[in-house]
């Protein structure tokens, strides 16, 4: 009688493929499902730079609620107590703030809205750009969306990665119109679409609510759109081409936003 070739048992009547008895077939299986699943890459492994922005979004709004500050209304003085945006202090005394106000935000709906907003554009936005290019477009984008919102409304508190976000939203709309990416031009035209879309309604859903600093998204849409440009022949590039080129963008953007810092600085205490 034949025997199991894995555990050595004799085998029921009615023949079995490869002389394995049912047990063995169901463990081999379920290790197989257990090897997949550890080898299966997680979220983080996916989209790192994402995932990052998130986590530290995350945080620091746990640390503002543990700290005593309202989850749903926080008050403007523990906004700016946290890095929030505002000209008196931006302008004159800390600058820093124009970053970290965009890991700063108005209550849960705030931070709920723009983290899901970031996870949906960081998923693409990973697949696009190297993780530095990534996360230096984000972090300069949402810096010049804090300097045209402080230059605009020097008396308004302004804080929440939006501006940063649209920024995003703007280097895709450039990259893959101008990139020649190895994209289907189907898919290329409903992406396009639907970023479009995103940039569209909510900079109408901005100017329609008062409450909502339309300044700060237009501002970052804008330097998302020039970064996107100035990048996208240069994303199918050799590594150390695209390297250099990236270097020599944020190096000049960098001088480009602190002039206009200063020139802001100098127009409000004139």
């Amino acid at each position: 009688m034949p025997t199991c070739v894995s555990c050595g048992r004799e085998l029921p009547p009615g023949g079995y493929p490869d002389n394995i008895c049912p047990e063995c077939r169901a463990r081999a299986y379920i290790r197989a499902q257990e090897q997949a699943k550890a080898n299966r890459p997680s979220l983080i492994r996916l989209m790192p730079v994402t995932s990052a922005i998130i986590g530290a979004n995350v945080l620091v709004f746990a640390a503002m609620t543990l700290s005593g500050v309202s989850p749903m209304e926080p008050r403007n003085l523990d906004l700016v107590k946290w890095g929030a945006n505002t000209g008196s202090h931006t302008l004159f005394v800390q600058p820093w703030r124009m970053w970290t106000s965009n890991y700063v935000h108005i209550g849960i709906i705030h931070i709920l809205l723009n983290m899901w907003c970031l996870w949906n554009l960081g998923a693409l936005a990973e697949r696009i750009f190297e993780r530095w290019t990534y996360f230096l477009t984000y972090t300069f984008c949402g810096v010049a969306g804090s300097l045209v919102s402080v230059g605009l409304h020097p008396n308004r508190f302004g804080a929440g990665a939006s501006g940063a976000i649209f920024g995003l939203a703007g280097a895709l709309i450039s990259a893959l119109y101008l990139g020649h990416l190895p994209v289907h031009p189907r898919a290329l035209k409903s992406t396009l679409k639907s970023l479009l879309s995103f940039a569209a309604y909510n900079l109408f859903f901005g100017a329609v609510v008062p409450v909502i600093d339309n300044s700060a998204h237009i501002g970052g849409l804008l330097c998302g759109l020039i970064l996107g440009a100035v990048m996208a022949r240069h994303l199918t590039s050799p590594p150390e081409e695209r390297s250099t080129w990236r270097n020599l963008v944020f190096l000049v953007s960098g001088v480009v936003l602190l002039a206009i810092f200063f020139l802001i600085r100098k127009t409000a205490h004139a």
